[in-house]
């Protein structure tokens, strides 16, 4: 049984000031039935996992570096978000394709090298308006999960997360349908590589535009195991919204 997952991308926004979000998160979710989630920018990842503690909230980080260590100004490696005590990290997202050219075997790199330092990789795929319009989004998704995703995956360290990019903060969401053709071929496409055991382990999230409005009919769609949220997760009032209607979807 797949353990429902509500992920939160904080992006760059996030001061110390607001890690009180995290205390109303733990407060209002003392014994969650879900996995959760919150990936601050990196500044925040040491001062978030203390304050967690040995609460049910997961703290992640939103990129990492495929090298363990040298001369990458700016950057962090995965075992130094897992030293801060990060229990996962964010590849592939959209933003960090378009703004920084990833392409896919940067993403499986950065994802290895996560894996050895034994984090959670949450791997984002998804297609642009153009490609959706054009009728290329399993094409799109299927070369994406081939070139992102590396040989050493399992249920325990693989959650794949779908975000349509024309979806991601702009109030734009697919059809129930559409969510469920990507979300059932990624499952197939999974099995099919890695056999049934981590192909139906592995969580799929829905992200883009998730709000608590719109939550409970997302999560009612067909291998949908939770949610990658953005801004929606930034104030613990909303986010919990998402949570409970997860919570009420298991």
């Amino acid at each position: 049984m797949r353990r429902k997952l509500a992920a939160g991308n904080w992006k760059m926004n996030g001061l110390s000031t607001q890690l009180d979000q995290l205390d109303a998160l733990t407060t209002a979710h003392t014994d969650p039935t879900v996995d959760l989630m919150i990936c601050p920018p990196d500044t925040l990842v040491g001062a978030a996992a203390a304050r967690v503690g040995n609460k049910p909230l997961m703290i992640g980080g939103q990129d990492c570096h495929h090298a363990t260590s040298g001369a990458h100004t700016g950057d962090t490696s995965a075992e130094m978000l897992a030293d801060a005590g990060a229990k996962a990290v964010i590849l592939g997202h959209s933003e960090r394709r378009e703004d920084h050219g990833e392409s896919d075997e940067l993403i499986r790199q950065k994802a290895r090298a996560a894996h050895e330092a034994g984090l959670i990789t949450v791997i984002c795929v998804g297609e642009s308006l153009e490609q959706r319009e054009a009728a290329n989004t399993l094409d799109i998704i299927g070369g994406q999960l081939a070139a992102s995703i590396p040989d050493n995956s399992t249920g325990e360290n693989l959650v794949v997360a779908y975000e349509p990019i024309w979806a991601i903060g702009t109030g734009k969401i697919p059809t129930l349908d559409q969510i469920g053709e990507v979300h059932d071929f990624i499952r197939a496409r999974l099995e099919r590589r890695f056999g049934t055991g981590v192909g139906r382990s592995t969580r799929l999230l829905y992200g883009g535009s998730v709000k608590p409005a719109n939550a409970t009919e997302i999560f009612a769609v067909s291998n949908v195991d939770g949610a990658l949220v953005g801004g929606a997760s930034l104030k613990a009032e909303d986010f919990t919204g998402i949570i409970s209607a997860l919570e009420a979807a298991v």
